[in-house]
């Protein structure tokens, strides 16, 4: 069943982790095993089970929790514990509008301020990205470079502020893993958009990367919106 192995998942991650850390460590290790994608929308996050393997009492863990809820990665209901959040379908499309508008801004602000060392970054993060789609490993590589590459553009932007909103946005997205649940031929026909994207990019182009944008944020969104949504990932309410 479902429930089970999600559960197993979770502590598998933790399993390894130091007696005694401390309430931040908490919250860094739950989130990053939360956006890599391997506890899916809905798993539960057993409280006793995580302070055990943290080697700490209940209260550190549910401050942590009580973080992660206000990042929206984290749910908790009464009498029905603390879970990996899950959106309706439209609440996560919902998302990829604001993920949208706040890139776009990014990348204009980005065009304006980049450096040698950013088209730098960002070429590496082609290259990795091309090696990803090459991988063909159901997208979990894709996955990560995906996002390596849009942060190398936006990066350059230098506004802590909008890259924290962006972030926020962003990974309420990520225990989905929305890359992992297209099709191949999907993530490359993704993929053949970033090469305008930083080709502008380098060019300083503004209006040009604010194309290109916006082309690859309207065929993801498409496809996003094409998503069963009955497939126990997205919450029920649309």
């Amino acid at each position: 069943m479902p429930g089970p192995r999600r559960r197993s998942v979770l502590l598998a991650r933790l399993a390894d982790r130091p007696a005694g850390s401390v309430r931040s460590a908490i919250v860094d290790d739950l989130r990053a095993i939360i956006l890599y994608g391997e506890v899916p929308p809905g798993s539960a996050i057993p409280v006793d089970a995580v302070a055990a393997a943290f080697g700490v009492s209940r209260i550190p863990v549910r401050e942590a929790l009580m973080t992660l809820i206000a990042e929206g990665l984290v749910d908790h209901r009464p009498n029905g514990g603390y879970r990996v959040a899950m959106m309706t379908a439209g609440e996560f499309g919902e998302i990829y509008l604001v993920r949208e508008a706040l890139e776009s801004a990014a990348l204009r602000a980005a065009v304006a301020r980049a450096t040698a060392e950013d088209d730098r970054l960002a070429r590496a993060a082609l290259r990795a990205l091309d090696a990803a789609i090459e991988t063909d490993d159901g997208g979990t590589a894709y996955h990560v470079e995906s996002r390596r590459f849009h942060l190398a553009l936006i990066g350059a932007c230098r506004m802590r502020r909008l890259l924290h909103m962006l972030e926020s946005a962003w990974n309420m997205t990520e225990p989905l893993r929305p890359m992992s649940q297209l099709s191949a031929p999907e993530r490359e026909l993704l993929h053949s958009d970033h090469a305008g994207m930083l080709a502008a990019f380098l060019r300083r182009d503004a209006d040009g990367l604010a194309r290109a944008c916006a082309g690859h944020h309207h065929r993801l969104q498409g496809f996003i919106s094409a998503l069963p949504q009955r497939t126990g990932l997205f919450a029920d309410g649309d």
